[in-house]
């Protein structure tokens, strides 16, 4: 069990950590910018939600699905992650590591299946529309499945984790 849960940080973490340096511009651009900043400023500050609701995420996933599948797994990831995003006004962390290495596990097995029964020649126009039509079908699935299981799950660990502070259980959380 311990195992298990070691792998499934390492691979979470590998996800988060080639994108480490977009953190710390997004967080830098937070600290300034922000109306508490250090150097408030409405135009800049703008820049703050869109890095955070959308960037990052997209990103995460991306990486995610480049883990299990390259380039195409990555871009697959990122477009279900796409559909997660877009339902909710929240950021979904949770949804892009999901979305990513889903996205990209699914584009290898349809090139699996796909492998061989594609005529010469025509293997470019294949490759891209199996990905255009895989990666339309997840983002409709990110936003009409996933994202609502994502917004729940957020709410249960947030409801859990307000909980224990509020009950003085803070080492827990």
């Amino acid at each position: 069990m311990k195992e298990k849960v070691q792998k499934l940080g390492r691979a979470l973490s590998a996800m988060v950590m080639p994108n480490i340096s977009i953190f710390i511009a997004w967080g830098l651009i937070t600290a300034l910018f922000i109306p508490d900043g250090w150097f408030p400023n409405p135009t800049l500050n703008e820049i703050v939600t869109p890095m955070q609701r959308f960037l990052l995420p997209l990103l995460i996933a991306y990486s995610g699905g480049k883990m299990i599948y390259d380039h195409r797994g990555g871009i697959i990831g990122a477009c279900f992650a796409i559909g997660i995003i877009a339902g909710t006004e929240t950021p979904m962390f949770i949804g892009a590591m999901i979305a990513g290495p889903l996205g990209g596990y699914l584009m290898k097995k349809v090139d699996q299946i796909l492998d061989g029964h594609v005529p010469n020649g025509f293997e470019m126009l294949v490759n891209n529309f199996s990905a255009g039509i895989l990666g339309a079908l997840l983002a409709v699935i990110g936003c009409l499945l996933i994202e609502p299981a994502c917004v729940a799950l957020t709410s249960a660990l947030s409801s859990g984790v307000g909980f224990l502070v509020n009950h003085g259980l803070l080492p827990l959380t």
